[in-house]
């Protein structure tokens, strides 16, 4: 038996050596070097930076012209010419309200006015005429006292007559509501056929000319704080754009639900700015120069920060230490780790390896990091070489 296994293994062979194959090799076949493409846009130099300090403010945005206007007298809302966000000029009319009722008591007023003017005049006359008899002897001091009450009695008339007619005249022009100063009619509070009584609201006009930032910060920070500092903050609604103020006033007293100190800031671009949006920034206490880069070049590995540096064109893995955070743009302060000039990858994504060869699509411009970089630029991939 053990004869014929061997004549069969040889045979084996044999036929395998007659077919053209051969025994598996044990030969190790060396592994490809890396290469990482990349473009300009991939690559991050190194500069140095504005990091600012200072303590948050949150608020809205606030008219510093604003007017509520509300109905001074009663009566019918006939019309209302404006809506949101028509423009107005000042003394423009905004509602009517009935004028009937006090169109009659003007009326009724006038001629009131006219009856006790006419009156003092007779009494007047009639004083006159008392005071020559009297001197004449042919009246007595009686008639005369008696001519001389008629006459300070009818002017007592005459002026309530007169002030009278004044109110009838003023309730009746307040019956036409009108636009205090040029500005933008913000909220509508009523419509034709309302009853409108005294103090109903109407409308609120204002002027976005005037607008600022009315921010809150901690009260345990407002010993930082001073008239005239500037504030860097972003408004909702306009998420691409960076605000610049100036701290104007300081509220000298704490809100007492909060204990948050408000503070009121002129605003440089008031353009097309809307009315009550939220906003938040910070103020700017102090500045320093140091080297900032955007979050997205930071690869954490537990408490430990890393960025990945391009040096005698190859890749190469560098532990970093962080500082603090510009809170305008969201840039990190590097600490050690890297210098100045130094290249490293943008965006820090894929199967990156440490020693890896690089290759760049363009020449690499020497433009050194933007404060306001946004993280938007292509991400390096790494491809095997051949």
């Amino acid at each position: 038996m053990k004869h014929q296994l061997k004549i069969i293994a040889v045979i084996a062979i044999a036929l395998l050596q007659g077919c053209g194959e051969s025994a598996p090799s044990t030969e190790v076949v060396a592994e490809k070097p890396v290469t990482l493409s990349l473009v300009p846009a991939d690559v991050l130099m190194l500069a140095q930076g504005d990091l600012s300090r200072g303590p948050m403010i949150s608020g809205s945005l606030q008219p510093v012209v604003k007017a509520e206007l509300n109905a001074e007298v009663s009566g019918i809302v006939t019309k209302v010419l404006k809506d949101n966000g028509d423009l107005v000029k000042a003394g423009e009319l905004l509602v009517q309200l009935d004028q009937t009722t006090y169109r009659d008591k003007l009326m009724s007023a006038q001629e009131a006015e006219r009856s006790a003017m006419v009156t003092s005049d007779q009494a007047t006359k009639q004083l006159h005429r008392m005071q020559s008899l009297n001197k004449q002897g042919l009246v007595t001091a009686e008639s005369l006292e008696s001519a001389e009450i008629k006459a300070n009695q009818s002017q007592s008339d005459l002026a309530s007559a007169k002030a009278r007619l004044v109110e009838a005249r003023q309730q009746l022009e307040r019956t036409a509501v009108r636009a205090p100063f040029d500005g933008v009619v913000s909220v509508r509070k009523t419509s034709a056929g309302d009853t409108a009584q005294i103090g109903k609201a109407l409308m609120v006009v204002i002027d976005p000319a005037s607008m600022r930032f009315e921010g809150y910060i901690a009260a345990d920070q407002v010993g930082q704080v001073k008239v005239g500092q500037p504030v860097n903050f972003k408004v909702n609604g306009y998420q691409e754009q960076r605000f610049d103020g100036v701290i104007e006033r300081i509220n000298p007293a704490a809100n007492e639900n909060t204990r948050q100190v408000q503070l009121f800031v002129a605003i440089d671009q008031k353009k097309d700015l809307v009315a009550g949006l939220y906003a938040e920034g910070f103020i700017a206490v102090a500045n320093q120069q140091s080297l900032m880069v955007p979050p997205s070049v930071l690869v954490q590995e537990g408490d430990n920060s890393f960025v990945w540096q391009l040096s005698d064109k190859k890749l190469k893995k560098v532990k970093v230490t962080t500082g603090g955070r510009d809170p305008r743009w969201g840039t990190v302060e590097l600490i050690s780790g890297v210098n100045t000039g130094d290249q490293i990858l943008r965006h820090p994504q894929g199967a990156l390896v440490d020693g890896a060869i690089v290759t760049l699509d363009q020449p690499l411009l020497n433009t050194p990091a933007d404060k306001k970089t946004a993280d938007t630029n292509p991400v390096a991939v790494a491809v095997a070489g051949n």
